[in-house]
């Protein structure tokens, strides 16, 4: 048992300790509990992204392992829509709730009206989410494809949108360029806290074919070969904005969340490393408390922030 006092509060929503889970990369955290009590152990779970409506997502393939320790994926956020993941896993949820384990539930959209009308289906089915994480990295179709956080504008507009739709608590998931900026945005339009970093985009291409490893010529970079630049912009983020953040980026030992905390982040989601070693998570708790008690404090929260240039 930890010394030292692992209870953080993202943006109201109060986790035993800082590890989280990254939308994506977890499932909906019954298809881990035969490694580790999934429930008595992480502090919170990020659900998938999920639409009002359900998505069929991206054709296969839509993984591809690299050299360098990173993977990547055009998944394309597939899911069931609110309605099908609440029925499904709804009771396995206010479990995890029901343990101390808090879930925060993902929203995507190709639109502001997209968001909105999935969050409305959130507040009125899950009263299981201790908040909800906006993915505004999802393409606007109505604007051609650009991402719809790609701009402190159209960051902006979807966070008042699904602002005046709930009172709990508000993350927004940040994709990987001007956080600093699109960061000030979000915490002025009445977001929580903020969620950084998304994946990269990059390539992968077959020598052999000419054509793409996966189904599409670009998707996202996850994995240790990323959390450098997770962990500065994480960093960048912090000196903008006032609210809490939750870093995200090839973290798989405890010393790769100690070092998200020191750049600024209150909590700090596994992802990649999940697919790798699917009993992670405690490794990474015991290791993470085991450094916090060598800094000599009596609170992981002393920490935060606690880089010193």
């Amino acid at each position: 048992m930890s010394t030292v006092s692992m209870a953080v509060d993202l943006g109201g929503i109060k986790m035993r300790n800082p590890l989280n889970t990254a939308s994506g990369t977890f499932g909906n955290g019954w298809q881990f509990e035969g490694f580790y009590d999934v429930g008595a152990t992480l502090g919170a779970i990020t659900c998938k992204g999920l639409a009002a409506e359900p998505w069929a997502g991206n054709p296969a393939p839509r993984l591809a392992e690299l050299r360098g320790a990173a993977i990547m994926n055009s998944v394309g956020l597939q899911n069931p829509g609110v309605r099908g993941f609440v029925e499904t896993y709804g009771e396995y949820l206010q479990g995890l709730r029901d343990k101390g384990c808090q879930v925060i539930c993902q929203v995507a959209g190709h639109s502001v009206e997209e968001y909105v009308r999935a969050t409305e289906l959130y507040e009125e089915l899950a009263p299981f989410a201790s908040g909800f994480e906006i993915n505004i990295s999802c393409p606007n179709i109505a604007k051609g494809g650009a991402a719809m956080g790609a701009t402190p504008e159209g960051a902006a507009e979807v966070m008042r949108a699904v602002r005046d739709r709930t009172e709990r608590p508000i993350l927004v998931k940040m994709a990987p360029h001007d956080v600093a900026e699109i960061g000030r945005a979000l915490e002025s339009a009445g977001a929580d806290a903020l969620s950084l970093i998304n994946t990269i985009p990059g390539m992968t291409i077959d020598v052999h074919t000419r054509k793409s490893r996966l189904s599409r010529p670009t998707a996202g970079v996850s994995g240790p070969a990323i959390h450098a630049i997770a962990v500065r912009m994480v960093w960048e983020c912090a000196q903008a904005v006032a609210i809490p953040l939750c870093g995200i980026g090839g973290v798989a030992t405890g010393e790769d969340a100690a070092e998200m905390i020191l750049a600024g982040a209150t909590a700090v989601s596994i992802g990649t490393a999940n697919m790798v070693d699917p009993s992670c998570a405690p490794r990474i708790l015991a290791e993470l408390e085991d450094w916090a008690e060598s800094q000599g404090v009596n609170d992981i929260n002393e920490l935060i922030g606690a880089f010193e240039c």
